[in-house]
């Protein structure tokens, strides 16, 4: 985002001073239906005052920008279900409860599960915005113009076109974090804590995209000689982020608000956490019983692994409750067949599977 857009959007986003209610997310653009960017009215505003989740600051830049609002959403949706692969086999498996706050009350813990939401989501946005500025669909970006990589072989030409994750990172930062920015809590408070943990684990997100991305080539010449390349920047498959971040979540470092406003380690054994790393602020529960008041929803139900000894396990998974077998018919293909010329034929077979759900 450049030039007197940019001051702008900065400015709006400075004018919103007072403390926002957490109830709803912009998260819930993936949940719910957003109408393509032809479908907007340059100026319309009730498009973006009908949209659920957006802070003030992100209503006025849904105004301005009112054609990246389904790619924010398209952002969301990848980083819940990337979430959702991610912690699959946790007793906190990142399951959507409702269609406003999305995860529930299990946000308003400041976690190292609710750190990684907030660095997946970021990190969603980014590539979503960088991919459509690439592909043609947003006016105010196109092709990357990212600079020539110091060691491309000399006669490898730079300029295809390229995902755009310079644009992208920059609009994420101001779109994302203009709910946190515009929010005014007292210095040493835990609602700062909380507010600069969102901050940094957004930051987080963002860096893991621009961090993994990287340049990809095209052969030229007859027959496939490959006497030309032509290069670009390309974001790295979304799987990779998602693998990136949760290796930080394993990682995360515990931090407390200090008296001057500032995030502290509260074991100071370790190294400060860089601007790439997860942070939190808050134990995680246990996540093994329903609890209406976190927002937990227990494990009860769950399928688990009766040989596996990870938390993918029946003893873990089950927190020690036990677990019920139960007989599964499961059909796949089987006995597939290539045929000349070009289909592959296959069976379909029938197992019974013993499977395990925790009491």
């Amino acid at each position: 985002m450049t030039g007197p857009r940019l001051a702008l959007a900065a400015a709006l986003l400075c004018s919103c001073t007072s403390p926002v209610a957490d109830a709803n997310s912009w998260w819930s653009l993936a949940m719910n239906p957003i109408q393509r960017p032809e479908m907007y009215i340059i100026g319309a505003q009730p498009v973006c005052s009908q949209l659920p989740g957006l802070s003030p600051g992100q209503r006025k830049l849904c105004q301005l920008y009112q054609e990246h609002m389904v790619f924010i959403g398209e952002g969301a949706r990848s980083a819940i279900k990337e979430c959702q692969y991610q912690f699959r086999q946790r007793r906190w498996d990142c399951s959507t409860v409702d269609n406003t706050s999305v995860f529930g009350r299990v946000m308003k813990i400041g976690s190292r599960e609710t750190a990684f939401t907030y660095a997946v989501s970021a990190a969603g946005v980014v590539n979503a915005i960088s991919r459509a500025c690439r592909e043609g669909e947003l006016s105010s970006c196109g092709c990357s113009r990212a600079a020539r990589p110091k060691d491309l072989p000399r006669d490898w030409l730079w300029g295809g076109c390229g995902d755009n994750v310079e644009y992208g990172y920059r609009f994420a930062k101001e779109f994302v974090d203009a709910k946190e920015r515009e929010k005014n809590y007292v210095r040493g408070s835990e609602e700062q804590a909380r507010m600069l943990m969102n901050l940094q684990n957004n930051e987080a997100g963002r860096r893991a995209v621009y961090k993994l991305a990287d340049v990809a080539c095209k052969c030229h010449g007859v027959s496939g000689s490959c006497s030309l390349k032509t290069c670009w920047l390309q974001l790295a498959d979304f799987r990779k982020v998602g693998d990136l971040l949760k290796e930080k979540y394993d990682s995360a470092a515990a931090m407390r608000i200090s008296r001057k406003g500032k995030l502290e380690l509260v074991n100071n054994r370790f190294n400060m956490p860089t601007q790439e790393d997860l942070v939190y602020v808050d134990p995680s529960p246990d996540y093994c019983l329903r609890n209406e008041t976190t927002g937990s929803l227990g494990t009860q139900g769950r399928l688990c692994n009766k040989t596996s000894e990870g938390m993918d396990g029946c003893e873990l998974m089950c927190c020690g409750r036990g677990y019920d077998q139960f007989k599964s018919v499961q059909v796949e293909r089987c006995h597939c067949k290539f045929h000349w010329c070009c289909y592959v034929k296959c069976k379909k077979c029938t197992e019974i599977v013993d499977q395990y759900v925790c009491k």
